[in-house]
């Protein structure tokens, strides 16, 4: 690893452990939520891309949601066109810290606005480092926050998210879905017609 993305990523973990939401990590570890998000996305693209990701791609899965609590979603509309503004509002400023943060580092500006290109999904299914981190973000949701989320609704809705879960990803990352995660069989069926 060089010293500038050491750096960048180190600058990610400060801000993002500023975060005052609390979850618990594997070992039932309080831990700054943005913090330990990070750290579960990282960890996923390693294990999904076996150290072939770019720094760019490093940086934006680490810093996926650096400092996501400072723009609060009440602070938007209820609805679903409040919900996108929040969600591309999130994208940009996630972007913007980011790129700050390795133009410090001494990353070049092309690199720089890159990473922002990730963060916002620019050009999803046809970017093959956006399709990538689409794939760790749908890995890292499965992996960690589904089945939290899926015991606090109602299965129709938990469908529903699935089924949009499965069309963001790439067909290989599908098709290890369905090897590596047990499925209930109307979820299953969701991620196999997605394809």
């Amino acid at each position: 690893m060089s010293e500038k993305l050491k750096a960048v990523l180190e600058a990610i973990d400060v801000a993002n452990k500023c975060d005052p939401a609390i979850d618990s990590d594997d070992a039932g570890e309080a831990q700054p939520e943005a913090y330990l998000y990070g750290l579960r996305m990282t960890s996923e693209l390693e294990r999904l891309f076996e150290g072939q990701a770019s720094d760019v791609l490093q940086i934006a899965a680490r810093g996926q949601h650096i400092e996501r609590w400072l723009l609060k979603r009440a602070d938007y509309p209820e609805g679903r066109a409040g919900y996108l503004k929040w969600r591309r509002d999130q994208g940009q400023a996630h972007g913007a810290r980011l790129a700050g943060l390795m133009a410090d580092a001494g990353y070049s500006e092309e690199d720089c606005d890159r990473v922002g290109v990730l963060l916002r999904k620019e050009g999803i299914k046809r970017d093959a480092e956006v399709q990538q981190l689409e794939d760790v973000i749908c890995f890292t949701f499965l992996k960690w926050y589904f089945a939290p989320f899926a015991a606090k609704h109602p299965a129709e809705k938990v469908l529903d998210i699935v089924a949009k879960t499965a069309r963001k990803m790439s067909p290989e990352a599908r098709a290890r879905v369905l090897r590596e995660f047990e499925l209930p069989d109307p979820l299953e069926k969701a991620v196999k017609a997605a394809a």
